[in-house]
């Protein structure tokens, strides 16, 4: 639930909201620093019994945190007051409409005391504290009514604040529903192979390197690396590709994932505690903590007008004494404490980020602050890293050009020889595409030239053609390099032999991401520490027109700078090699992030996934949600702008307001939960991609 906090309202205290499940997990990041630093030690979903003036605060422990699942709205405890109050009321209404006052006014005093209840005594706890609030300003107007002799209208009031409030409460509750969902993909036990056998603990008590035994069908339970059998994982609910993946000994399994048909066993790579889903869900949950543009903006009118509205009040309280016509004046006086309340406004943003970051995390998109989220609608221009990002990270050999009497295969079998040593990124993909394994000995590698030893008695060079000139198959080479290869070029006996083309591939969906960018008016910029003919070969593949080439991580931060000056501007990287680059962007964007996600430290958005065609979609939906917090500030300040009048002049009274009043925030909070609606888009994508994916593999 989102409140005041502590710097408008003081700290508020957690209502219990009774859970079909709960879920511990640890949370060691540091709650981001907001605009009014609350203090707060509640559990993740506690809700906040205050008011909202300030956008939401985020708790953080470094303890376990229980995770509330929301109940059905008839079996809900915190709508029964306002359900009581509610009965009440009607009842009361009925008794004075047939013409008994005095059980009508018992019933109605009943009403109000069960209203009163949720918000009353929290309002004098912050108001010992010196602390001013919303339910203050309620709280005054329903006592004022009662000296009035307006029962029914402070029972009304009461009635219709603790049912906006609840509902205000599960308006959140929802928003975040999607988000604490991914907790219970971990399983609340696992099977964990010991020396005496297998034995069955509960998932939170996984440490690393333990060895977890998953059959058919089981989710996984923390971050891990098969290394006992084969099966496919269904990663839908983590990255949101929906088709399973093969999982063998060597590949990383994220927490959560379902296994297939075939048992295996994992060795942890996290605690039960501490792995990619809760750190998802950790991140997620502080995204409003830092506040966007926006969210600041509603703060910043909504905190003062609190004891504006107060001191209005009493001005015209004060001026119906000096007329001569008291109880007419400090009944005004009191509907212009409701009418000028910003309860509306304070829920205005909060519960639009909170439902569009929780409605995106279900595709993968960890959004890590509602600033970020809200400059994500803004981006104008996006540039990308082209290894890893555009690219698949995976080279290959795809071309090879030998000389007069040399075969291909010969070719391969002699720079694989040399390259079975080496750790550079282009000897796996020689060793991979080499027909047979040859032994070489007197192996020497010299660093950025190439490596050289003997094959078979033959002196060989492999190495890039800087250091080894391409001679008569240079005009071969340059062809090579054209079409985006990156060259490397065989030598044996003094004798130019052959080139080898190596290219990282193109992701399939790279040409259609950029075309859609530029669908949604935004430009596409590559930044690459790559050469510049293989950029371009790769950039002119997937549509890219501005390519800048050789940028070592300075330059790509220096290049970001000079476009963020222009037009807000996406960074999207590893989040690793990128780090500067990311931080200096408006939203630093990391690509396929799993695990301890070290990506996620430097960027302000993750996808846990790999398509590329999330990030126009995303971009999207962001943008949606900014039209629709623009809109629910626009309505609160109608609201107030439209009602104080009213109030001021005697147009509405008491009742009129408050119903007008909290009918109007309920359509704001139904207005922001908009934003959690499942996006067509993502989704289509989210499927289309993993087909897409699938459909390259085979």
């Amino acid at each position: 639930m989102l409140r005041m906090s502590e710097e408008c309202c003081g700290p508020d205290e957690p209502r219990k909201t009774p859970a079909v499940r709960r879920i511990e997990f640890s949370r060691n990041q540091p709650a981001a620093d907001a605009c009014c630093a609350p203090e707060q030690t509640a559990t993740s979903t506690g809700h906040m019994e205050g008011d909202a003036c300030c956008g939401p605060d985020i708790i953080s422990t470094d303890g376990p945190v229980e995770v509330e699942i929301r109940p059905a709205w008839w079996r809900d405890p915190a709508l029964l007051p306002s359900a009581i109050a509610g009965v009440l009321l009607l009842a009361g209404y009925i008794f004075e409409w047939t013409g008994l006052p005095i059980p009508a006014v018992v019933l109605q005093g009943l009403a109000l005391v069960a209203g009163a209840y949720t918000f009353v005594p929290g309002a004098i706890r912050r108001l010992i504290r010196g602390r001013l609030g919303v339910a203050l300003l309620m709280t005054i107007a329903a006592i004022g009514a009662v000296l009035l002799g307006h029962v029914g209208e402070a029972a009304t009031l009461a009635f219709l604040f603790s049912l906006a409030e609840a509902l205000e409460d599960r308006a959140m509750d929802r928003a975040k529903e999607g988000l604490r969902a991914l907790l219970s993909l971990i399983p609340e036990t696992v099977r964990v192979s010991r020396l005496s056998g297998d034995v069955t603990i509960p998932a939170t008590d996984v440490r690393e390197l333990d060895i977890l035994v998953v059959g058919a069908g089981e989710r996984v339970a923390t971050d891990g690396v098969v290394v006992e059998g084969r099966s496919s994982l269904d990663t839908s609910a983590i990255t949101g590709e929906s088709i399973p993946i093969e999982a063998g000994p060597g590949d990383a399994v994220a927490a959560g994932s379902v296994n297939g048909s075939a048992t295996i066993r994992i060795e942890a790579t996290a605690d039960g505690r501490d792995n990619s889903l809760t750190q998802i869900v950790a991140l997620v949950e502080q995204a409003h903590a830092r506040k966007g543009e926006r969210a600041r903006l509603a703060d910043r009118i909504a905190r003062p007008l609190v004891p504006i509205v107060l001191i209005v009040a009493a001005l015209v309280a004060l001026f119906g004494f000096l007329i001569g016509d008291p109880s007419t004046w400090i009944e005004r006086a009191l509907v212009v404490l409701v009418a000028a309340s910003p309860c509306a406004l304070a829920i205005a943003v909060p519960v639009t980020v909170i439902s569009a970051i929780g409605s995106a995390s279900k595709f993968g998109i960890v959004i890590k602050s509602g600033e970020a989220f809200e400059q994500f609608g803004t981006i104008r221009t996006v540039a990308l890293d082209k290894t890893g990002t555009l690219t698949r990270n995976e080279p290959a050999v795809v071309d090879v050009i030998t000389a007069p009497g040399i075969s291909r295969d010969e070719v391969l079998a002699w720079a694989a020889a040399l390259e079975a040593s080496s750790t550079h990124p282009l000897a796996a993909a020689i060793t991979a595409a080499a027909p047979t394994r040859t032994i070489a000995s007197d192996v020497v590698e010299e660093a950025g030239r190439g490596i050289t030893g003997r094959v078979k008695g033959r002196a060989v060079r492999v190495g890039n053609d800087r250091w080894l000139d391409a001679g008569a198959l240079r005009v071969a080479a340059d062809a090579m390099a054209s079409n985006g290869m990156t060259i490397v070029v065989a030598e044996a006996d003094g004798v130019i032999v052959g080139v080898i083309g190596v290219r990282d591939e193109l992701r399939p969906e790279a040409a259609e991401t950029i075309r859609m960018l530029v669908a949604e008016g935004i430009d596409a910029v590559m930044l690459t520490g790559d050469n510049a003919r293989t950029a371009r070969a790769i950039a002119q593949e997937a549509g890219i027109t501005d390519v800048r080439a050789e940028q070592l991580p300075a330059d790509k931060a220096t290049a970001i700078d000079e476009l963020v000056a222009i037009r807000p501007t996406a960074m999207v990287g590893d989040g690793i090699n990128d780090a500067p680059a990311l931080a200096t962007a408006t939203v630093g964007i990391a690509m396929g992030v799993k695990g301890a996600a070290a990506a996620v430290e430097s960027a302000d958005i993750a996808f846990t996934g790999h398509d590329l065609r999330l990030l126009p979609a995303a971009i999207a939906h962001a943008r949606r949600a900014r039209r629709i917090m623009t809109v629910n500030i626009g309505l609160a300040l109608a609201i107030i702008v439209v009602l104080f009048p009213l109030a001021l002049f005697g147009v509405l009274g008491l009742a009129g307001v408050v119903l007008v009043h909290e009918v109007a925030e309920v359509i704001v909070i139904l207005n922001g939960v908009r934003a959690a609606r499942r996006p067509a888009r993502l989704s289509k994508l989210a499927s289309d991609a993993a087909v897409a994916l699938e459909s390259s593999r085979v």
